[in-house]
């Protein structure tokens, strides 16, 4: 028998505001700040405390609905979601139900077999919870066989995430895949990016995944038991668990057992799924309207003006960057995939206008990809600027040095951001285009390498390979490399 995925997503991004969602605390880097820092009664939970909802995160979470084509809602509803959180003091989570902020969006994904379009069932707002250290004891009092006696363990709680603004980004469950489910997350995450909403660093914990995974026969149209694997929180674990958990419920059907409906964590270490508890169902969580919080109205004139400050969004900018530049579909989706580096590729035909966009696109995807990634720096802290690139690019179409000199020159840039004008009068690279010497240069390497001559006119052309190594190199690498192999044919014919 052959079963085929059922995958929907849900995905937790941290909006990127200063404050929280209903009260004025800052929002810090948990990874920093000192636990409890940014902690008022709003967000602590106390008695008698009144939530005020954040309107920067509520245009926030407008513009990511309308980026995904939602429909937005005129009137949303805030509601309390009743369930025990022991990191959110409350005891409930302020949230959205039967009246999220938006509806029915999409979401285009290209894949290994194809581009697919994955609707969107819902866009709604809530808050995010505190975060909960579980403390191991030591054992301190050694017992007679020397491994020790173990105390009670203990958990300490820090509130400093406890209300940020969270934006719930549902699926429908359109994904077939594990390598659908990871391009989804990863398309998502440049989409909020490029919409400032979210910085999109998954290490510090901002945007979470939690796949809602099923397996049927292939060809039925039933809805078998799902599980959901909660706070996946890297595209690696994303994959890895769901394929884990497909070929898990695989098996079980296979043998004639039974999915239980339950809430799975991942190990990363085992690479294994784990039960956690059992999956609740919508009504387990009591929702009812929070009567702290009047209805969320948008107005049209708002939304209007949040729609004309959206940005060039990633599938736009890709289509431009083939019909404008001549770029293929592969170099279109490298420079892309990242806003800062779609910027910096664009930044560089300010300064050249007349460099070849092909040319420029390789440079960026290859060297200094590998520089950067050598170095361990993302694009906006390197020192070379798009304008040097610009110079570097220029000097090397204008034939004033050559590809191999050209590297030597941008790992320099890279290292001390000196412009390529400067390093190549300093260190004397011009490229030497110059017939006399070069014909002076094979000449004499000919002469000193008769046997290697006799052995091309006989038939092994690799030679030829190796006598331009040997001229290049007798020019310190700075001779016109189609005039060398020109000239070298010429000779050698002769």
């Amino acid at each position: 028998m052959i079963y085929e995925p059922i995958i929907g997503l849900e995905v937790h991004a941290e909006i990127a505001t200063q404050s929280k969602m209903f009260c004025t605390c800052p929002v810090v880097d948990n990874t920093i700040a000192a636990a409890n820092s940014a902690v008022c009664p709003v967000c602590a939970g106390m008695p008698g405390m009144l939530p005020v909802a954040n309107r920067r995160a509520v245009e926030f979470g407008i513009r990511v609905a309308l980026a995904l084509g939602c429909e937005i809602a005129p009137v949303s509803v805030f509601a309390r979601k009743n369930y025990f959180y022991p990191d959110l003091p409350k005891g409930y989570q302020i949230s959205q139900y039967k009246q999220p902020l938006a509806e029915n969006g999409r979401l285009r994904i290209r894949t290994s077999q194809g581009e697919r379009e994955i609707r969107v069932r819902r866009v709604h707002l809530e808050e995010d919870t505190g975060k909960l250290s579980h403390v191991e004891p030591p054992h301190p009092n050694p017992s007679p066989t020397g491994r020790g006696t173990k105390g009670d363990g203990h958990s300490l709680i820090d509130l400093n995430r406890a209300g940020v603004p969270l934006l719930e980004i549902v699926s429908e469950p359109d994904l077939r895949s594990a390598e659908e489910a990871r391009i989804y997350g990863e398309t998502l995450r440049n989409l909020l990016r490029y919409l400032a909403v979210n910085s999109g660093d998954m290490q510090k914990g901002v945007l979470r995944f939690e796949a809602n995974i099923s397996v049927r026969e292939v060809g039925s149209d039933d809805f078998n038991t799902r599980t959901e694997v909660k706070n996946l929180n890297s595209f690696r674990a994303l994959e890895r668990a769901t394929l884990y958990e497909i070929e898990r419920q695989s098996e079980l059907h296979h043998k004639g057992q039974r999915v239980i409906q339950q809430t799975m964590g991942w190990d990363e270490a085992r690479q294994v799924t784990f039960s956690q508890r059992s999956k609740e169902e919508e009504d387990d969580y009591r929702y009812f309207p929070e009567p702290d919080l009047p209805p969320l109205v948008v107005s049209q004139v708002w939304l209007a003006q949040i729609r004309a400050d959206l940005p060039e969004l990633p599938e736009a900018r890709r289509s431009r960057f083939i019909e404008q530049y001549q770029l293929s579909a592969y170099d279109a989706d490298v420079l892309v995939a990242e806003q800062e580096v779609a910027e910096y590729f664009e930044t560089i035909f300010v300064t050249g206008p007349k460099i070849n966009p092909k040319l420029a696109a390789n440079w960026i995807s290859g060297d200094l990809f590998g520089l950067l990634n050598q170095a361990g720096v993302n694009l906006s802290s390197a020192r070379l600027s798009p304008q040097n690139l610009a110079g570097l690019l220029t000097l090397l179409e204008d034939g004033i040095i050559n590809a191999s000199t050209a590297k030597t020159v941008l790992s320099e840039m890279f290292a001390s951001g000196e412009s390529a004008d400067a390093i190549v009068e300093r260190r004397g690279l011009r490229q030497i285009s110059d017939q006399e010497p070069i014909k002076a240069a094979i000449s004499q390497l000919l002469a000193e390498n008769p046997a290697e001559v006799q052995q091309f006119q006989e038939g092994k052309e690799s030679l030829l390979n190796w006598f331009f190594g040997q001229v290049m190199r007798s020019m310190k690498g700075k001779a016109n490399p189609q005039i060398v192999r020109d000239e070298l044919q010429r000779q050698l014919g002769e």
